[in-house]
């Protein structure tokens, strides 16, 4: 169970943040000198160095993502001439991708993240260069929300495993359908009929609360409250769910843990978007208090299950039912060691949890909840500053990677395990890079008492 640090203040860590940025610029510049683009996109590291595997081309968005958070950050011109580059020359065929559901990944951290920093005025405001990322916004909105399984109530984006599949990291693509709502954009489908993106996005969270989180109301023999199932599979015949899956965790009937931060951090970042958009529009959905509710009720288990089964320094294994955790020993009451030699730690699946921990603290606390909302809040800062100390800051430049100890695919045996170690540690990945440098950005705004950072920021008020 984390350890929650009370005595952790948001200003404490104003040195460590300007540490990674420091660290960040040099990392960001030897990817563009030392990997090979003719490979595909780089995912994670391999004894330091970026490599790819071929999956689905999901992380473009996550390193063209970075030298935008990083010119964000440090005002450094050359990240943000290098970013728009990269989104011009490599980021269209993911704009128009039917086959993923990993639009609100790859295009907000992109086109959203330029947007944004033009209305924030960190960028001069080109009138033309808006409406361009505007446009890709909108088509990429559409095109995500045209993976959709309809339920006997409601329906999911499809994970690319087909239309029977609900992954529960889905639910943070859902962030592209209501920006490309707000931006005034309209799903057309056959007969010029037209889809309400916002209708889509709700109705796959709902479906993601309702069948990928557990409340520990006796739904099965593993039902513990806030556990998550990173895929849900369903009957398309008759719409009906069948069972638990899962792709990249132990079984259905664990918790990968990185699945169980995209949880977190996707419920959190929703019910601050909710607040943008006009109560009416949500009434034939169940009403606005309903869907608060079931999202609320999904950011609050979730993040309490991580709190209460992470080891004491906030950052977790792979999965919490990975089989040989119990020969750790007491893992749940020290802090995590990734040199272990019986189960790999995921220092991405904290960076993302962290952000959604923080997300969901302060969303309680500006609704007059404070003691409950403290508690997270001090928790994702626990679990920030545990990231920003070694062994996870990556401070050996010749290492591309700026957060070490993350793990891709453990079933698979796709990472690397280093030479005199049992499982696989000291390695970096996109999206864990990436959500560390958007966990530290977030921090800094409020430090600095700028616009509170969230992905609705790509909307002028």
């Amino acid at each position: 169970m984390i350890e929650i640090n009370n005595k952790l203040k948001i200003e404490d860590f104003k040195n460590k943040i300007r540490l990674l940025w420091n660290l960040s610029g040099e990392k960001i510049e030897r990817i563009i000198s030392e990997y090979d683009e003719s490979k595909g996109a780089p995912v994670f590291t391999v004894n330091g160095k970026y490599a790819t595997r071929g999956w689905t081309e999901w992380t473009h968005g996550f390193q063209f993502g970075s030298a935008v958070l990083h010119y964000d950050a440090t005002g450094e011109s050359r990240f943000i001439e290098l970013a728009k580059q990269q989104i011009i020359d490599k980021m269209a065929t993911h704009v128009s991708h039917t086959g993923v559901h990993d639009h609100g990944f790859n295009n907000l951290s992109t086109y959203g993240n330029l947007l944004r920093l033009m209305y924030e005025e960190k960028m001069e405001f080109n009138k033309w260069e808006a409406n361009f990322y505007k446009l890709a916004i909108k088509i990429s909105g559409a095109v995500q929300a045209s993976r959709w399984t309809e339920l006997p109530s409601g329906g999911f984006i499809s994970s690319f495993n087909g239309p029977h599949s609900l992954f529960v990291d889905t639910i943070r693509s859902c962030r592209i359908l209501v920006v490309s709502h707000l931006l005034g954009h309209t799903y057309h489908g056959e007969g010029d009929k037209k889809i309400s993106l916002l209708d889509r996005a709700i109705n796959h969270i709902k479906a993601t609360a309702k069948y990928s989180i557990y409340y520990g109301d006796g739904r099965d023999k593993y039902d513990i409250r806030g556990r998550t199932a990173h895929e849900c599979v369903f009957n398309v015949n008759d719409g009906q769910f069948r069972c638990p899956n899962s792709q990249q965790g132990y079984t259905g009937f664990t918790t990968w843990t990185r699945g169980l931060a995209w949880a977190m951090l996707g419920f959190a970042e929703e019910l601050e978007a909710l607040e943008l958009i006009d109560d009416d529009e949500f009434k034939h959905l169940g009403g606005i208090e309903k869907i608060t509710q079931i999202m609320l009720q999904g950011a609050k288990a979730t993040c309490d299950f991580y709190i209460d089964q992470t080891p004491t320094c906030g950052v977790t294994y792979w999965d919490t039912g990975a089989p040989n955790l119990h020969k750790i020993g007491e893992y749940l009451n020290k802090p995590a060691d990734p040199f272990n030699d019986w189960e790999p730690v995921d220092s991405s699946a904290a960076a993302i949890g962290a952000q959604g921990l923080l997300r969901l603290g302060n969303y309680l606390i500006k609704k007059n909840q404070r003691e409950e909302g403290e508690k997270y809040w001090q928790a994702g800062l626990t679990v920030f500053n545990s990231l920003l100390e070694e062994p996870y800051l990556s401070t050996d430049t010749s290492h591309h990677g700026l957060l070490l100890h993350t793990i891709y695919h453990q079933p698979n045996g796709w990472d690397n395990v280093p030479k005199g170690s049992k499982v696989a540690n000291g390695e970096s990945c996109m999206w864990g890079d990436y959500h560390f440098r958007e966990l530290a950005i977030y921090v800094q705004k409020i430090i600095n008492d700028e616009q509170y950072y969230q992905f609705t920021n790509c909307i002028k008020k």
